[in-house]
This record gives structure tokens, C-alpha cells and sequence, in this order.
């Protein structure tokens, strides 16, 4: 049995899931056992939030590391204990962290071509608290590598979903919004993954400058369907250069984030963000479908898209996804025996199963790097 842990781009919270894992031959099955969310307090969401905008120095940056590592031991060890598991029941814990950074194209600095990426919540300490081998720092080797260190989850979506006569799309709605497409009978070079480009993470800032903090997403995608989509403020988003770039590709909260929004609200003197939600919405459901007609069926057959991740919980969302690709049978991955929640933790439960088996974890034809490699550092209690 392994631990996934995961924290999105939403900020919202720690996501944890208990995974059995079963080998058949060279294909791997998995099983969910139990699944909880741990919300992050208020301040420490503030925080992360003040770091994502640039305005914390590296002592708060080092502090909020080893204080995210106690925050996912506590989540660990509640779902533990709610699941009866001891310690050494477990092969692993997998924790993806954090991220506060993300910087997958190079960029000059100091004389040198750089690459970034980063991501807290110290698995030394989780792995301390909880005395479990804990797996950390996945992204990292994948980006050493020339990739993005994104999107990591094709790996998984390939092992577990793919299918002899079927094409299909796996499509996450985090705060960025990210899919796998795979092809009937598909060879792990042939998979297609990308960051299409936002999730919720616009509708989420719209409604908590909105609500003053009140609403952290839109409940059910009701605001979306308050005021009307404004057409020129759409046009204007959906003009954004990395809509139209070729994968692979991935991005984050750095560009669709706090300071889109507010950019938006300076620009066109809107006095009331809410009046922002459904143009927004709207911007998230033409971004997956643009990035699917662009990029994807052009050249594979598909015949389904398994979604998972908060945005299934937005009725206005998955209404337009199903009106925009109608040709194709859009569903959430419950059916398939993951809790669209859980998906990204039991992802990262696989991640880290397969690093402690020492076999490769990457997917080259969605991240971009040159090589396959072993992703993950290994933290022993």
C-alpha cells in the first residue's frame, strides 16, 4: 500500500489517498481504499498565496517548507488512522508538495539557459513524523532532464487507462486544466499531454476578490450563470500567446493567476469581480476544447473524456464542455473507479510506487524531456 499526496495550483488544500497497488504481468492495477481532504487554515493560505506573488523573502520561503512538511504529516497520519493503517503496512508515502514556482521555459540569468522549478512541503519531515519512507520532489529530475517537470499525471493516465480499440482523453480541471490524450492501442510515444491553461484558478480569484473572501470557488458553477459572457473581455483572453502554442507545454498560476484578474478589473474599470465569473468560466471551457480540436484530433481518433479534478463540480463547466464537444462522450473518472478528487493523489501514489521500484516515471512525449528518468527523492525515517 503506498500514499498519495498532492496540493494543486488551487491552493485549497492537501488531498490524500490510500492506494493499493497490483501487478499483473507489466500492467498495473489500482485500487482506492480511502481518501480525505484537509483544508489548509486560512493564514497558511494566505502565505502561500503572498509567495506566489513574489512577496515573501527566503526565510518565509524556508519556514513555510518545514511548516507545509508538518501540515501533510498531520493529513497523513489522520488518514491512517481513519483507514486502521500502520506504518509498516505501507510501502511509501508519495508527496508531490506544493508548487510555488514554476518556470519550465529557460530563461537567461547569470549567464546560463535555466530552467526552474519548486515545490515545498519538506518530505524529510513527513517521513520523520510518520515513520514511512516518504518520496518527494518529483518534478525536479524531469526538468534536469530538458522537460517541463509537467504535466507528470500522462504517466499514470497511460498505465491506467488506456485502451486496445478506443481513443481516449483524460482531462484534469485543477486550477490549471491539463489532459492526456491517448490513442487506441497506443505506444507511450504516441501520447499527447499538455497544459490546456486555466482551471479554476481565474473563477476562484474572481469570486474571493468578489466575495471578500467569503467564496474560494464558484459553488456548482452558480455565479457563472448570473450576469452574461462578455464577448470583448473573452476575445482579449483568449488572444493570450500560450493558448497557441504547440505542446508539450505546461504553465500555471504565474501566468493565469491573481494578476490576470486584476489586470482584467484595472483595464475595463469593472467595479464588481463577479461580473468576471462567467466570462471566465466560459474562457476555461473554450481553452480545453480550442486545445483538443487544435491539437489533438487533428491527428488521433477520439472517443471519450474522462474528467476529474474540482472542476467537475461546476455544472456550468461541464455543461459547455459537453455543448463545445459534442461529438465526444464527456464523463467524470468515478466511473471508472477513482473519485474525482482522488485522482492527482492516487497518480502520485503510483509516482512514487514505481520510484521505489526504480523504474522510470516520466513520460517524454508530454513533459518534453530528453530521456525517461526515475523521478523522486527518496527521505527515510
Amino acid at each position: 500500500m503506498v500514499i498519495g499526496l498532492m496540493s494543486g495550483t488551487s491552493m485549497d488544500g492537501i488531498d490524500a489517498a490510500l492506494v493499493r497497488i497490483h501487478e499483473a504481468g507489466e500492467s498495473l492495477q489500482v485500487e482506492t481504499l480511502a481518501f480525505r481532504t484537509t483544508p489548509y487554515p486560512p493564514d497558511v493560505q494566505a502565505e502561500l498565496v503572498r509567495t506566489m506573488r513574489g512577496e515573501t523573502g527566503v526565510a518565509e520561503i524556508c519556514h513555510l517548507n518545514f511548516l507545509l512538511g508538518e501540515l501533510f504529516a498531520e493529513a497523513t497520519l489522520q488518514l491512517m488512522q481513519e483507514a486502521g493503517v500502520t506504518p509498516e503496512q505501507l510501502l511509501c508515502i508519495a508527496s508531490h508538495g506544493q508548487t510555488v514556482w514554476h518556470q519550465p521555459e529557460p530563461i537567461e540569468w547569470q549567464g546560463r539557459a535555466i530552467r526552474s522549478t519548486l515545490q515545498i512541503g519538506e518530505p524529510a519531515v513527513i517521513a520523520e513524523r510518520t515513520g514511512v519512507p516518504t518520496i518527494g520532489d518529483f518534478r525536479v529530475a524531469d526538468v534536469a532532464a530538458g522537460g517541463h517537470g509537467a504535466p507528470l499525471v500522462p504517466y499514470v493516465d497511460y498505465l491506467l487507462f488506456r485502451h486496445p480499440s478506443e481513443g481516449r482523453i483524460l482531462l484534469n480541471i485543477g486550477g490549471i486544466a491539463n489532459l492526456t490524450a491517448i490513442p487506441a492501442n497506443a505506444l507511450p510515444e504516441q501520447v499527447i499531454a499538455f497544459d490546456t491553461g486555466p482551471g479554476n484558478a481565474l473563477i476562484n480569484v474572481a469570486m474571493e476578490i468578489a466575495s471578500g473572501g467569503r467564496y474560494r470557488y464558484d459553488p456548482e458553477g452558480s455565479f457563472a450563470q448570473r450576469h452574461p459572457v462578455r464577448e470583448e473581455w473573452l476575445d482579449e483572453l483568449l488572444h493570450h500567446p500560450y493558448l497557441a502554442q504547440p505542446p508539450p507545454k505546461s504553465t500555471g498560476r504565474e501566468t493565469f493567476g491573481e494578476a490576470m484578474v486584476r489586470k482584467l478589473l484595472r483595464r475595463h474599470k469593472i467595479s464588481n469581480a463577479e461580473l468576471l465569473v462567467p466570462t471566465l468560466t466560459e474562457l476555461t471551457a473554450r481553452t480545453i476544447a480550442d486545445g483538443i480540436r487544435r491539437f489533438v484530433l487533428p491527428s488521433m481518433q477520439m472517443a471519450r473524456i474522462i474528467v476529474s479534478g474540482g472542476g467537475v463540480h461546476n455544472r456550468t463547466l461541464m455543461k459547455r464542455l459537453r455543448e463545445l464537444l459534442h461529438e465526444l462522450q464527456v464523463e467524470t473518472s468515478d466511473r471508472y473507479g477513482i473519485h474525482p478528487d482522488a485522482k492527482e493523489a492516487v497518480a502520485f501514489a503510483l509516482l512514487g510506487y514505481q520510484r521505489m521500484r526504480g523504474r522510470t516515471n516520466n513520460l517524454p512525449s508530454a513533459t518534453g524531456a530528453r530521456r525517461a528518468v526515475v523521478m523522486g527523492k527518496l527521505c527515510m525515517p
